[in-house]
């Protein structure tokens, strides 16, 4: 048996591997898993401290 190295994985030939149908379901559930992640994450944050509002001017007369 000969170990042919064969031509170097393109992105082209990664991205028809991926496209196939049992592959296909894969990178699909791949994908939704990590937007899920990604929003989950994003969630999480605390958000930056936004300064105090001063109180309103007075501009209107009490009466």
């Amino acid at each position: 048996m000969s170990e042919d190295a064969g031509p170097p994985r393109t992105f082209k030939g990664l991205l028809r591997w991926a496209t196939t149908p049992p592959q296909a379901w894969g990178v699909y559930l791949l994908a939704i898993l990590l937007v899920w992640l990604l929003s989950f994450y994003a969630g999480t944050l605390k958000p930056k401290k936004t300064p105090e509002a001063s109180p309103p001017a007075a501009t209107v007369p009490r009466s």
